[in-house]
């Protein structure tokens, strides 16, 4: 692993980002792909890569491309330098700042200001205070950023101030309970993701098999644990995904290869799994699920197999039926991603290098559009509107 960078990093020089898709002439958006009106051509819009920097024939930062709203066609753009293992990102929801994790022994996390001129402003990096970071996420007041420690099993908080950049630590929890689940040699926090209605915080464990719910007291940036989620043991919970009625909730279990539909109840943040079930595939390593943004269908990436689930949501979220799986178009899906309107599912594909991408039909269907996006150890892809 490479050294974290150093919180004195301060402001870079400002570069080029994206300047073609920034700038591309706006229109009237897309028509959503489930929507009864033919999409007609419109603009490109950004999408950022995640990638591991000190992997062999890894990347060099965050990459930078531009996609065809209309037909998902993607073209590569400039690298933002200057961010070390940024193997996951997420977006402020003012749209003005990304976030990476550092994802090493010395986990860290970076903010990078992204102006509507096309250009970027690395604010600096904080650690963590622990090891492996995979997944962060903007609690939707935009005042706080939640990372989850893989390898030390812990989870983070950090302030965020007015102009997008990150102030010291304010929490630090690490899972010390339940005992590891079989085969697991610890607690391995995988994500950690606020609930649609604001009110909690949840992060999944693979290693204890557990997802653990917390209140986050916006005043001082602090966690509470309010409730637990037992999932099947060896199961190995990975990433969860709301519905957007905010009562159910799935989760992509990695290690005993099945879906989870889960009830939540948002006043007490009680998360309620049902029993796990078939991701279309006999083998493989599930990594996360999507939900297009009307709820009506759910995709699962499959590493192994190298698939994508197509599930149909019913009973007003509280069930999943599957459909079919098409192949992934790459090596080792391991994160998936919708563009805001749902119409492109997009893959970053790990093992072969590769961003893959989808025409969202209006049942659901997916077709592979244009041809896959090079992009070195493509671990994750953000679509910005």
């Amino acid at each position: 692993m490479n050294a974290v960078p150093s919180p004195a990093l301060g402001r870079l020089s400002r570069r080029s980002l994206l300047a073609a898709a920034l700038v591309a002439a706006p229109t009237a958006l897309a028509a959503p792909a489930h929507a009864s009106t033919p999409r007609t051509p419109t603009a490109t819009r950004p999408l950022l890569l995640g990638t591991y920097t000190s992997a062999e024939g890894g990347g060099t930062g965050i990459g930078t491309a531009a996609y065809d709203t209309a037909t998902g066609a993607i073209t590569p753009g400039p690298v933002i330098t200057g961010v070390e293992n940024p193997s996951y990102l997420a977006l402020h929801p003012s749209g003005a700042t990304v976030y990476a994790v550092a994802e090493q022994d010395a986990g860290a996390v970076t903010a990078v200001a992204l102006a509507p001129d096309g250009t970027y402003d690395v604010l600096g990096t904080r650690p963590t205070g622990g090891s492996g970071p995979t997944h962060l996420s903007v609690h939707p007041s935009g005042r706080w950023l939640l990372s989850a420690n893989y390898t030390s099993g812990s989870v983070a908080v950090h302030p965020i101030a007015a102009d997008g950049s990150l102030g010291e630590r304010t929490d630090l929890v690490t899972h010390s309970s339940p005992p590891p689940g079989p085969g697991q040699n610890g607690p391995h926090a995988h994500q950690i993701v606020t609930s649609p209605d604001g009110g909690h915080v949840l992060a999944v464990d693979l290693g204890t098999d557990t997802v653990y719910t917390y209140r986050l007291d916006e005043s001082a940036g602090t966690l509470t644990e309010v409730s637990r989620a037992a999932l099947a043991p060896g199961s190995g919970p990975r990433h969860l995904t709301f519905h957007p009625g905010g009562r159910s909730a799935y989760l992509a279990c990695e290690l005993d290869n099945t879906t989870v539909v889960c009830a939540y109840d948002p006043g007490s943040g009680t998360l309620t799994p049902g029993a796990g079930q078939s991701t279309g595939s006999e083998t493989g390593y599930p990594a996360q699920l999507v939900v297009t943004g009307d709820g009506s269908y759910a995709y699962l990436a499959n590493r192994g197999p190298n698939s994508l689930t197509r599930y149909a949501v019913e009973d007003g979220g509280a069930a999943l039926r599957l459909l079919d799986t098409v192949p992934a178009g790459g090596d080792w899906p391991r994160q998936l991603a919708l563009s805001p309107d749902s119409s492109l599912l997009f893959a970053a594909n790990q093992r072969s290098s590769t961003v893959t991408a989808f025409r969202v039909g209006s049942d659901g269907s997916l077709t592979p559009a244009d041809e896959p996006l090079p992009a070195p150890v493509a671990v994750c892809v953000l679509p910005l509107a």
